[in-house]
């Protein structure tokens, strides 16, 4: 079977005038145009193409490479807007076209947007939307803290950045976690500070300063848990009464509260520290 939007690796069958002939294990064949042949090949070959539709809405197969691949996100640019909808350049020499349906702004030539790739089951065609959220699910996430992951910036808010998640889920970096300039489309890693029980991902960015100092910052944690979430200890207190209940001197201490307090998970009150409940 050849999927649309993606990579396929498929057996060169024969050369005609218009180009190479490939073909999978089923039977199906699709045309390699001779601008995309490449110099030196012989029958039999395996050859990677990425299949598509072209003008006359034929399957036809190409060695350039996509900007974007089928149910992935990509920062594009607008070429034109008609009367229909927009045209994007994602690579290929036809256009990805984006209904005015699946604008979360009106479109315009030469702007930029976030745009996700999509086969339209009504029309069998590749589709493009600018409404990325409706296609990032966070039902199931399957992540850990302090696991590694790939980011694109989606959106700000007023409390920090929105962020696509390994082109799956939508998650959040709070404006103090932020240390550098972020525009729409960045492509960045990142890290998973928490997974929330309605599926909520808090992220930050930075792997120094959260868990550079985590055993400090996870065993203050776990000992506000055991104490009811508050503890009559802070940045004041005496070095002898952090010593005999963390088994820290007071700068590691200083620097592990710090690091939570940045992190939203304590607030530091004049008489100790306390657990911050999460929404």
């Amino acid at each position: 079977m050849l999927n649309l939007g993606t990579y396929n690796t498929l057996e060169i069958l024969r050369e005609r005038s218009p180009g190479i002939y490939l073909g999978d294990d089923e039977g199906n064949e699709v045309l390699v145009p001779n601008k995309y042949v490449p110099e030196n090949f012989e029958i039999g070959d395996k050859l990677r193409v990425f299949v598509y539709l072209d003008n006359e809405e034929r399957v036809i197969a190409t060695t350039q490479e996509p900007f974007i691949t089928l149910n992935s996100f990509a920062y594009l640019k607008c070429t034109s807007v008609s009367d229909i909808g927009a045209f994007i350049d994602w690579g290929p020499d036809k256009e990805l076209f984006v209904p005015f349906k699946e604008q979360a702004t009106q479109m315009r030539a030469g702007s930029w947007y976030l745009i996700y790739l999509y086969l339209d089951k009504e029309s069998n065609r590749l589709t493009g939307s600018s409404k990325t959220n409706r296609f990032l699910d966070n039902s199931l996430v399957l992540l850990s803290p302090f696991e590694e992951v790939d980011l694109i910036a989606s959106h700000p808010s007023p409390i920090g950045w929105n962020m696509i998640v390994n082109q799956k889920h939508l998650g959040l970096v709070y404006t103090d976690e932020i240390f550098q300039k972020i525009t729409v489309g960045d492509v960045l890693k990142g890290f998973v500070k928490k997974v929330r029980p309605d599926g909520k991902i808090d992220l930050v960015l930075q792997k120094h300063g959260y868990r550079g100092i985590e055993p400090n910052a996870q065993q203050i944690l776990e000992e506000l848990e055991r104490s009811g979430g508050f503890i009559d200890l802070n940045d004041k207190s005496n070095p002898d009464a952090i010593q005999q209940v963390f088994q820290m001197s007071k700068k590691s201490f200083k620097k592990a509260i710090g690091s939570l307090y940045k992190a939203r998970e304590i607030s530091i009150e004049k008489d100790g520290i306390r657990l911050l409940e999460k929404e």
